[in-house]
């Protein structure tokens, strides 16, 4: 039964999770906030969908790139190259994005009779990113089910996986890695040195899958 909205960025994590619950998926909604990768990532987002015979949206939130600050922005300062540990990505958080992001999703899903909001964050975001943890998960899932009719539910079943185990899942799925985006830079190419860059080359080596993605360096 096709209940469900997923968030997709056009990453690893909601790509994979677009085919793994993909019977249960009804729309999947892109925002373009204004990030450094936004151009990179979105097309990616467009082209599972077309793949997979989903419903696509769009939803601009231009207000964050104008009034929020994160490096991650264009505007923003540069963005930090080297481990992804919280004291080096720390200035790559968007305050309270996944909180504004899931909130459109619940108005989505109860505007075209879902009930469920699907996010694809996973164990390795915690420690970065506050609207990724377990606590968030839980409070959000909370207020959006007593914030709707129908008592909506987020669903987020990578939250306590690594993001080597959701590759695994999706060289099981047969996902082409190469068609989604991770370098929060959003150049030509990977850039192969930023934190996103480095978490993706080794996640995609644990689970075995053989990366063709284009990387700078």
């Amino acid at each position: 039964m096709k209940d469900s909205v997923i968030i997709l960025s056009g990453g690893m994590d909601s790509v994979t999770m677009l085919y793994d619950y993909q019977k249960s998926i009804a729309l999947a909604v892109s925002f373009d906030y204004g990030s450094k990768h936004n151009e990179r990532e979105i097309p990616f987002a467009r082209y599972h969908c077309e793949q997979l015979g989903i419903k696509h949206v769009v939803i601009a939130l231009d207000f964050m790139c104008r009034y929020f600050e994160s490096s991650l922005l264009k505007g923003g300062g540069d963005i930090p190259e080297g481990d992804y540990d919280s004291d080096n990505m720390r200035s790559t958080v968007v305050p309270f994005r996944n909180g504004i992001m899931l909130s459109i999703a619940a108005g989505l899903a109860e505007s075209n009779s879902l009930t469920k909001v699907m996010m694809a964050n996973h164990s390795g975001d915690h420690a970065i990113y506050p609207d990724c943890t377990p606590a968030f998960v839980k409070a959000m899932d909370a207020a959006i089910a007593a914030g709707t009719y129908e008592g909506i539910r987020l669903v987020t079943p990578y939250t306590n996986l690594t993001k080597a185990e959701i590759a695994a899942k999706g060289k099981q799925l047969g996902i082409d890695y190469s068609q989604t985006w991770s370098c929060y830079k959003g150049g030509e190419h990977h850039c192969g040195q930023c934190g996103t860059c480095r978490e993706r080359k080794e996640a995609l080596a644990e689970a075995g899958v053989d990366d063709a993605t284009i990387y700078e360096s």
